[in-house]
């Protein structure tokens, strides 16, 4: 098989995963954590995509655009791709209405907005979540693709809604949408390994990371010889892939990719615009 696309999906959090996600307003041990991913993560970053020239997309919270704003010019000025990743990182389901929930997104297109000049076109949830709102807001609200769910592993397909489980009778998958998903993976995201944090809501860290750099290959490598146009999202944060030795042994993963013949870099939105032109919607 050939025609693989590797797609690196930056989740650019900075601050805002630990006040939203981890609830640590009153910790500024932990804010430093995404201080560092905008101070020191995000340039090395940068400078290592711009060294392999590959191109990616950068899933920004509006939380960050205002409160780093410099750093997400830098992205944005080097050609990589802007998107959506909510304003404040809090979880769809945890808002308390749809109002909430569409505030918070709305504003986050409006901080995109104001950064690039352009209405981001995707959609990637804060902790891959959904609330029973999400879809139709982002359908509300005009976007093209999400990549936020997990029923495929290394081919985008339209993403299914008005799903139904029912106590006393089966699971009903709903009808295919109009957006596309880009199906993402735990497996293939650098934060539940790599990032330690000691207290609620998780303990994670310390994983072998020799393991877990192994697992990207291996699941790499078996998509490029048994998935026709597979697409393979690799997700990142700042704050933990640019740590220095995590840097190294991305480089030979992304040296790994760029060997085989037939593999490409591509941002999100062009795999979501391949995609349709493939496979455009009869109805």
């Amino acid at each position: 098989m050939a025609n693989a696309t590797v797609s690196l999906s930056i989740h650019f959090d900075a601050v805002s995963t630990w006040l939203w996600s981890f609830d640590s307003w009153d910790m500024p041990t932990r804010h430093s954590r995404g201080v560092y991913g905008a101070d020191v993560g995000a340039p090395r970053l940068l400078d290592l995509l711009d060294q392999y020239d590959i191109p990616s997309t950068w899933c920004i919270p509006g939380h960050t655009i205002e409160s780093f704003p410099e750093i997400c010019e830098e992205v944005h000025s080097h050609g990589h791709g802007v998107q959506h990743h909510g304003w404040s990182h809090q979880g769809p389901s945890t808002f308390e209405s749809k109002e909430a929930e569409y505030h918070d997104i709305e504003w986050g297109i409006e901080s995109i907005r104001g950064l690039t000049g352009e209405k981001p076109t995707g959609y990637a949830s804060p902790a891959w979540d959904f609330s029973e709102h999400t879809l139709d807001i982002l359908q509300e609200l005009g976007f093209e693709w999400d990549s936020s769910v997990m029923a495929a592993d290394f081919r985008p397909h339209y993403l299914y809604g008005g799903w139904a489980a029912p106590e006393d009778g089966p699971y009903q998958r709903g009808e295919p949408t109009d957006l596309i998903e880009l199906p993402v993976s735990w497996e293939r995201d650098d934060f539940p390994p790599f990032t330690y944090t000691w207290s609620r809501p998780h303990r994670m860290g310390y994983v072998p990371e020799d393991a877990i750099f192994q697992k990207w290959y291996d699941q790499f490598d078996w998509m490029y010889e048994h998935v026709e146009n597979g697409v393979f999202v690799l997700t990142l944060h700042p704050q933990v892939i640019g740590q220095a030795h995590r840097l190294m042994r991305l480089e030979a993963f992304l040296q790994h990719v760029q060997s085989k013949p037939e593999a490409t870099f591509k941002t999100m939105d062009d795999v979501a615009t391949d995609f349709r032109k493939a496979n455009p919607k009869t109805s």
